[in-house]
């Protein structure tokens, strides 16, 4: 596993946001790349992952994309594909590359399954104190009591890091793409890192965002089982 980057930014907040449950991490960091025309400045290779090259309007999307915001200082963690497997060696690049850019703070968003079928999805947050925790309390953000987190997140909470860690977390009623849920955490991020987005335009282009994210991902499906049938006729 390699991180290769043509910039590097000191001080930055890291949002990651991976496909969990109900997209809500890949659909939040796509929105906040599209809408504050962040710049892809490198990307982390891996060697489990299928070697895939997708293009998308004439541009290279990575598998797992770095990007920048250089007016708020944030730098966002694009993933488009299953990340099973190499969770704890995505958790130690992302804790090396925390500590070589002297990251501010690092937020995950995650969407959980709700049993309850609230009128509006409920927010939860967990933080290791910083910045992060602060203004979660200032916006009334109830911290999650009870639960059991896997994948990245849960690899990212486990880490040895000195960095201030902290997640947000959203209920979702559904393992499809859910917009309207991803829509509500970016009005938390507007009020955390005062971004002043619209979160209209995901409402208007939900399908269009999430057939978009779709199309990725199944080319990443395909591509992984393809990868595997390679593997089983090398030992068949």
């Amino acid at each position: 596993m390699e991180i290769r980057l043509q910039q590097k930014p000191k001080g930055a907040t890291l949002i990651e946001g991976f496909p969990g449950f109900g997209l809500i991490g890949t659909i939040v960091t796509e929105f906040l790349i599209d809408q504050l025309k962040a710049e892809c400045i490198g990307t982390i290779l891996v060697p489990e992952l299928p070697a895939m090259a997708t293009i998308h309007d004439h541009q290279l999307v990575y598998p797992i994309g770095i990007f920048y915001d250089r007016k708020h200082n944030l730098m966002i963690l694009h993933i488009i594909m299953p990340i099973h497997g190499i969770e704890w060696k995505l958790s130690g690049m992302i804790t090396k590359l925390a500590k070589e850019l002297a990251f501010k703070d690092i937020l995950s968003i995650e969407g959980v399954n709700s049993v309850v079928q609230h009128p509006t999805p409920q927010l939860f947050s967990y933080a290791t104190g910083g910045v992060m925790q602060k203004r979660f309390e200032k916006l009334k953000i109830p911290p999650l009591r009870e639960g059991i987190v896997l994948g990245l997140t849960g690899a990212l909470m486990l880490a040895e890091m000195k960095t201030p860690y902290s997640c947000l977390f959203i209920e979702t009623h559904s393992a499809l793409p859910d917009s309207k849920a991803a829509a509500i955490v970016i009005g938390i991020l507007n009020d955390v890192f005062q971004l002043k987005l619209d979160t209209q335009p995901l409402l208007e282009q939900a399908q269009r965002f999430e057939q978009k994210l779709r199309d990725l991902m199944e080319r990443g499906r395909v591509a992984s089982s393809e990868q595997e049938k390679k593997k089983l006729s090398y030992v068949g």
